[in-house]
């Protein structure tokens, strides 16, 4: 099964920013990414005047652009003149845009790079809330988004996670493989059951739970095997994990990782992934230690509207 995502070092990185706290940190993070793929960084910032059009006269709708440019084109500069001198040699391009924050991260993005946003922009109130552009940008993913929270950590745990619900997970489980090389670190496979849902399909048989327990187990190491063979100097352990709550065990488990990657959620009747954020990745979002990285769904599949 080959992956339908480009690997980590083929596309440019493309973070966000709007002055937050949250966007710095996003910035910072960005930064450390492409140095590690030596991939180009682009900062994009998104003024969103386009939807101002229809509700000011022409000239009013001028300054408001000029302001804008002007106030953005600063904010562009300075981030990237700090980004520059944090990480020398790092190839580092600015973008204005007038649409918003969304449809520009995701023009500059193109069909192969990777988006890098902060957890909460400039109207966020509460900080273990995900904000509405994190939010957008990686529902509607085409390629890969990290959503960046919490602070740049001054010392890495050494761990990627992957979240893998069975073998269909196995290129989302490579390119976690990859993001471990780049960063020198160990691949930690976890799939989590909910024990509640496995008990319905066997209604009250118990031996029957042990029975599934082993299928899920089986399932992860086959991926955890494909995996090492693929990258035989990767250190790769794999753990299958029963719970009451799938969310809750990967945040739990994002604690001890610099990096959560997860890919897109699945529509139950047709096994496609599926449009937008399921509940178990909107919950990682708003609550994970690390930052997560969403890979978006296969080219060519349409997912579900459900």
């Amino acid at each position: 099964m080959e992956s339908t995502s480009r690997t980590p070092d083929t596309g440019p990185v493309v973070v966000g920013v709007d002055g937050s706290d949250a966007a710095r940190t996003a910035a910072q993070w960005a930064a450390a990414e492409a140095v590690r793929r030596d991939r180009p960084l682009h900062v994009v910032h998104g003024a969103d005047t386009e939807g101002t059009a229809l509700h000011l006269s022409a000239q009013a709708l001028e300054r408001v652009r000029a302001d804008a440019r002007n106030a953005g084109g600063e904010l562009l500069d300075a981030t990237a003149r700090a980004l520059r001198t944090e990480h020398p040699g790092l190839d580092v391009t600015t973008g204005f845009s007038t649409a918003d924050a969304v449809d520009s991260l995701r023009r500059a993005a193109g069909p192969h790079g990777t988006i890098v946003v902060g957890h909460r922009g400039q109207d966020g109130f509460d900080s273990l809330m995900l904000g509405s552009v994190a939010l957008d940008v990686a529902a509607a993913a085409t390629t890969p988004v990290v959503v960046v929270r919490g602070t740049v950590r001054d010392e890495e745990t050494g761990t990627v996670l992957v979240a893998v619900r069975d073998v269909r997970d196995l290129p989302h489980a490579r390119y976690a493989a990859r993001e471990a090389e780049l960063r020198k670190a160990s691949l930690r496979l976890l799939h989590v059951w909910n024990v509640l849902h496995s008990v319905g399909e066997v209604v009250s048989m118990l031996d029957g739970v042990d029975e599934i327990a082993g299928a899920h187990a089986a399932a992860l190491k086959a991926v955890g095997d494909a995996v090492g063979d693929g990258f035989p100097e990767l250190e790769v352990s794999a753990d299958a994990e029963k719970g009451v709550s799938v969310a809750g065990a990967l945040v739990e488990a994002s604690r001890d990782a610099d990096l959560l990657v997860m890919g897109g959620r699945r529509d139950p009747r047709s096994h496609r992934i599926a449009r937008g954020l399921g509940r178990v990745t909107h919950r990682v979002l708003h609550h994970a230690h690390c930052p997560v990285l969403l890979l978006p769904r296969p080219d060519g599949d349409p997912g579900s509207g459900s």
